[in-house]
């Protein structure tokens, strides 16, 4: 399709249209009259050889292609905010704009704090966004990115868009102080028999995975959505958790937990920001890699410094940010 032939004005119409359902409604939303919203969607109608909007009664419902058209409209209509919002220079401390990461609460909690307080320090006026990341980031994982700023995920779930490592982590296993079967080391044949608390999500299982590898299939007991949740399902119980180490400094300050080295080679968590290529040249976004790869650098510069009591060989496995 020669692009150059659109009416890219035609990309806010339908965005319009399509989520109001209603051509009035649409032309108020973004500034046209109700006769030039018709002729918008008379063009549109065209364009696709299908009707769209088809009239119900004294109402509009969406054809299929309609339907399937609404979520790509909007994604549409941010990219291109995106594109023509990006800048050739970017001054932190006078600008004001939001960034919007998606990330889980492991990469709110550890690496967004951290960038947020350097953030405050450098840039007042820079607004941060972060959100739950969902299934979709796996199954069109382009249309994601498109819409946001970045995506705070580890190796090994997705590929082929740029990043910058930000941190190094490694995994320890979790018990509560009280769990008597237990003692100052796990057994893979304890890892196999005890009861387990996971975080579970759909592309991302990373108990389950690990201990895949090794041929053990955990007894899930509980499943969560949240890293941060599993001290708490482990607490008085006779359950077993993996999680991250620099999480693992604050589990055994909220909860009645110990955690100890994994019995088996874990693979090391190496997070990183996966960003889409329309923002490569965008002073802005240039600037928020640059804090991210700084960010991280800190983090893994102090992070022997706050070891997790009681466990030998504390400390996120040595390598680079």
């Amino acid at each position: 399709m020669n692009l150059s032939r659109l009416d890219l004005n035609l990309v806010v119409a339908l965005r319009a249209l399509l989520e109001e359902r209603n051509v009035t409604r649409a032309g108020e939303r973004v500034g046209l009259s109700q006769p030039a919203m018709s002729a918008a969607l008379s063009r549109l109608r065209r364009h696709f050889d299908d009707e769209l909007l088809a009239r119900t009664g004294n109402n509009y419902e969406l054809t299929p292609l309609g339907v399937a058209l609404r979520d790509r409209s909007a994604t549409a209509c941010d990219l291109l905010e995106r594109v023509f919002a990006s800048q050739a220079d970017f001054d932190p401390a006078a600008e004001t704009r939001e960034f919007t990461l998606l990330c889980s609460d492991y990469g709110a909690a550890v690496f967004g704090s951290a960038l947020a307080r350097a953030l405050h320090q450098e840039a007042p006026g820079i607004r941060l966004t972060f959100q739950h990341s969902t299934p979709a980031v796996v199954e069109n994982t382009a249309t994601v990115l498109s819409t946001v700023d970045g995506l705070l995920l580890p190796h090994g779930i997705i590929d082929g868009f740029p990043f910058v490592d930000v941190h190094r982590d490694r995994w320890l296993c979790m018990v509560a102080d009280d769990n008597q079967e237990v003692g100052d080391e796990l057994s893979l044949d304890q890892l196999s028999q005890l009861p387990w608390a996971v975080y579970q999500r759909p592309y991302d299982a990373p108990a389950a995975r690990q201990l895949s590898m090794i041929g053990i299939s955990p007894r899930v007991e509980v499943s969560v959505q949240t890293f941060q949740l599993l001290p708490h399902m482990v607490e008085g119980t006779s359950r077993v958790a993996m999680i991250q180490e620099r999480l693992a400094r604050r589990a055994v300050r909220s909860a009645a937990v110990r955690v100890l080295p994994c019995p088996f080679e874990a693979v090391p968590v190496q997070e990183a920001m996966w960003w889409h290529p329309v923002h490569a040249q965008d002073a802005a976004h240039i600037w928020l890699r640059q804090k991210a790869a700084e960010v991280g650098a800190t983090l893994t510069d102090n992070a022997h410094a706050r070891a997790v009591p009681g466990v030998q060989g504390a400390g996120p496995t040595p390598g680079r940010p």
